[in-house]
């Protein structure tokens, strides 16, 4: 039972490493003009980087510049209240009471702990020819499978899809007429740009659907409607990626980053092994 303790919280500090990585790599990015001044409370000032860290820390993947402008107000207001309530907290000095002190001991030894494995996990050299050959034993793992960008237009009907296949087929600037006809007839939520969907492979869509889709060449569409639980779709190709490997250099650092934690938990287990034997343990 405690080896498969150990095991669960190697697992969550090793959870908390990748946490920690994509932290700092979004604070890295963060341009010069995110320390503008958004707000100040009591002389003190929340710039437009204080709230981009605390909305890349509330909402993973997402940051201040994409947010609507009343969720700027939102988050800006939150960050207000924030520097208040703990202008409140040390007017009253809660940092003398004990429960206090008890749980900043325990976030300053979780903290201690995290930056120690970080920093531990890091110090690990992996040259580049062992990451290549680790690309080259288990390129199986790097397959990028086929993938096509295509519109559509979702009809009712297939006699309404065959009156627009035909007067797509009489025109002489079929993309352009085939965004115009989704824009104007399709019944589907892409309809507002032209039927215009994301690149995708072959398993996320219905199998009819894919299978009309990869059998089209680039710029051209259906001749038939394609019939799917959600109605008659007429099809058009933009472009297609053909299968093949992902380069090396594109996975290279997440290889090296795999490889580092292989390691460490090696170097973990040894490590534990050797502080056991001096240390006192006594196990209830």
């Amino acid at each position: 039972m405690l080896l498969l303790l150990i095991n669960i919280d190697i697992r969550n500090r090793m959870r908390m490493i990748f946490k920690l990585f994509f932290f700092f790599s979004s604070l890295s990015v963060i341009p010069l003009w995110a320390s503008e001044v958004l707000a100040i409370v009591n002389d003190q000032n929340i710039t437009q980087q204080d709230v981009n860290e605390f909305v890349v820390k509330s909402i993973p993947g997402a940051n201040y510049n994409v947010l609507s402008e009343r969720q700027k107000k939102s988050v800006v207001n939150q960050m207000v209240e924030r520097k208040l309530f703990l202008e409140d907290a040390k007017r009253v000095h809660i940092e003398n009471d004990a429960n206090y002190q008890q749980e900043l001991k325990k976030l300053q030894e979780n903290l201690m702990l995290d930056y120690w494995m970080k920093k531990k996990v890091e110090e690990i050299y992996i040259s580049d020819e062992l990451s290549k050959k680790y690309y080259h034993d288990n390129v199986q793992k790097f397959v990028k499978p086929a993938s096509v960008k295509v519109r559509h237009i979702l009809l009712s009907s297939e006699e309404e899809a065959i009156v627009l296949i035909a007067e797509l087929e009489l025109s002489e600037h079929l993309k352009k007429k085939f965004i115009e006809l989704a824009k104007e007839e399709s019944t589907g939520p892409s309809a507002v740009n032209g039927g215009e969907l994301d690149w995708f492979v072959y398993e996320q869509m219905l199998p009819e659907f894919s299978d009309a889709a990869f059998a089209l060449k680039k710029g051209s569409m259906t001749k038939k409607a394609v019939k799917t639980q959600f109605g008659y779709h007429i099809i058009y190709l933009e472009d297609k990626k053909e299968a093949g490997f992902v380069p090396y250099e594109t996975v290279k650092e997440d290889i090296v980053k795999s490889l580092r934690l292989l390691r460490f938990k090696t170097k973990l287990a040894k490590l534990s092994k050797k502080l056991k034997k001096t240390a006192k343990i006594i196990v209830k």
